[in-house]
């Protein structure tokens, strides 16, 4: 019997540096940029603060990381130095309380992006800590605040695990400057004007501010929008229905204005957003030298790397706007998509590697059905404010391109040294149905058995506030069967359902358990839900109005009604909650097995 073939060492200068014989050994004596993270180090482009520094790197930068400092500990950010340009600093790739906390606003019992699953690695409001510990470790340097939490915290917003109001993020933070959603252009912007000697981050999109009382008072506010002031929330939360509506309009660069949000005599002053980057702008990103691994001094697997280690990006953007989802406030609702070209070489690579059996465990992004879609490219779509291009029904200008999809599939399926290609990302169901040939080329070769599903909910009223559209799930539920059986595959439907959401009683929750027992089903997980900062559904449980009609509704918030909602669902389970992370983290939920 031939010995098993014994995995090279991982070089440890092929990562960005973690410590100062790290940089010692890439003869380095000083930092660029220094980047804090709440996630272990993965260094792969699903992780912010590898996407970010290896952006940085690609500009002539020495970046080092530092992940998940302890942070009652000053020095655990000192020991590579004071960096010459800035510290960016970030929570990782979740929303630190998501993290910590589960629905039922307990400690977690796992990190699923620490290594080892370890928990407790990351303090509560990580951005804000670390944001303090580089003020007080490198006074001077300028603290650049940026990812899920940045993004999602920008401006005053609904904290569900503490259950009230907050000022935006950059009251409590000091940093320099915020960065919201995907932020490899503002950076280099930063970056550029750091090099020049310029320190001054004014009209950079993709930016907020955080105005001093004079420059404030100075300011010409008379092209921006003027969001309800910290003080109106905190006297009357409805406001918080208006400030998260138009924050979504204006979730456009073709469009979108300036907003001003004003805390007392200061101005959080946030420019219009980044422009998506597309073409082969994106695919660069994705072919920047990621090692696809977690870092080498980790011992134990991070287990949210673990399941996407085989996987490929191959789209941004959702077009959804579900009102229970941060993908459209992060990651923007005009998508972007590889060229087949970029993705075919990042196979390739990926099938090189010694620990690749042949299977890409999926190729998607935060929906897998709309690779090579467009929006954006009509002039209808520029003057457009709608959150979402799908709903109530999708846009006539809305651009489906079933071909792309059919030759990336195909053209994955084909490469050297692939056995099987799956697709684990969400899927639209509606575009499905829209798009036959390629619905049947996804079920009959790109399914691993289970296919997950979101219908998230089967009673109207709370689809329509969900902003997802009702009796896709049905025909789309008969079509996989139906297509599953012409392949002679035994395969089989995971749907998701969504219990405790605005508007949502045991009345409405009995639309799926009835759904549930027409069909014999009994499910694996429910999806305990937990209102976001700064998503519509948040601003929903907090003024207990419909966001559609304004109407008041009814919030379930008490434990023992949470609970009841589940036990519809799920009447013979043992209910734990665990995180559930899509790519992007945007639509951030417990599921509770």
């Amino acid at each position: 019997m031939a010995a098993a073939r014994k995995q090279p060492a991982p070089d440890p200068t092929a990562f960005l540096p973690m410590s100062r014989a790290e940089m010692d050994a890439r003869g380095w004596d000083e930092l660029d940029v220094l980047l804090i993270t709440g996630d272990a180090y993965v260094d792969h482009p699903s992780f912010g603060a590898a996407m970010i520094g290896r952006v940085l790197e690609a500009e002539g930068l020495r970046v080092g990381i530092i992940a998940q400092p302890d942070w009652t500990k000053i020095e655990s950010i000192e020991e590579m130095g004071t960096p010459k340009l800035f510290v960016g600093v970030t929570a990782g790739n979740l929303d630190s309380m998501l993290s910590n906390y589960t629905a039922a606003r307990h400690k977690r019992k796992d990190d699923v992006y620490s290594a080892g699953g370890v928990p407790g690695k990351r303090p509560n409001h990580a951005a804000v800590v670390y944001s303090q510990m580089a003020r007080r470790a490198f006074p001077g340097v300028p603290v650049v605040l940026g990812g899920m939490e940045a993004s999602m915290r920008r401006v005053a917003h609904y904290d569900y695990w503490e259950d009230k109001l907050k000022p935006s993020i950059m009251a409590d933070a000091k940093a320099d400057v915020l960065v919201y959603g995907m932020g490899e252009v503002p950076v280099r912007e930063i970056v550029k004007r750091l090099r020049s000697g310029r320190r001054d981050f004014s009209g950079i999109r993709g930016t907020a501010l955080f105005l001093g009382a004079k420059a404030t008072a100075a300011a010409d506010f008379s092209d921006c929008i003027i969001l309800p002031s910290w003080e109106e929330l905190q006297a009357d939360k409805k406001h918080l229905m208006r400030l998260t509506k138009v924050v979504e309009a204006q979730q456009t660069p073709y469009s979108g204005k300036r907003l001003v949000q004003m805390h007392g005599n200061r101005a959080v002053f946030q420019e219009a957003p980044e422009f998506p980057v597309d073409g082969p702008d994106l695919d660069a990103l994705y072919e920047l030298p990621f090692q696809r691994a977690s870092h080498p001094s980790y011992t134990e697997p991070v287990p949210g790397f673990a399941t996407i280690k085989d996987s490929i990006i191959v789209s941004r953007g959702c077009a959804g706007g579900c009102t229970f989802c941060g993908l459209g406030f992060h990651q923007g609702k005009f998508l972007s998509s590889r060229s087949q070209e970029s993705v075919m070489k990042e196979i390739r690579k990926l099938t090189e590697s010694d620990t690749f059996r042949g299977t890409v465990s999926d190729l998607g992004g935060p929906t897998a059905n709309l690779y090579g879609a467009k929006n954006g490219h009509a002039e209808e779509c520029k003057k457009c404010h709608r959150p979402s291009c799908l709903w109530p029904t999708i846009c006539p200008v809305f651009s489906i391109d079933e071909k792309a999809g059919l030759d990336l599939l195909r053209g994955s399926r084909a490469q050297p040294g692939v056995k099987h290609v799956f697709v684990q990302s969400g899927i639209r169901m509606d575009v499905a149905l829209l798009t036959p040939e390629y619905t049947k080329e996804l079920v009959q070769h790109h399914v691993s058995g289970h296919m997950k599903v979101a219908p998230e909910h089967m009673d109207p009223s709370v689809l329509r506030r969900m902003r997802k559209p009702a009796g896709d799930f049905q025909g789309f539920m008969e079509k996989f069967f139906q297509l599953s059986e012409e392949a002679g595959k035994e395969q089989y439907l995971v749907p998701y359902f969504i219990s405790s959401f605005p508007g949502c009683t045991e009345k409405e929750m009995g639309a799926v358990e009835q759904f549930l027992k027409d069909e014999k089903w009994n499910l694996q997980q429910v999806q305990d839900f937990i209102p976001l900062p700064m998503t519509g559904s948040a601003a929903m449980y907090v003024t207990e109005l419909d966001i559609n009609t304004g109407e008041p509704i009814t919030v379930v918030r008490g434990a023992g009604d949470r609970e009841r909602q589940k036990r519809m669902l799920r009447p013979n389970a043992s209910h734990e909650a665990k995180v559930c992370g899509s790519r992007g983290a945007g639509a951030q939920m417990d599921t509770v097995d």
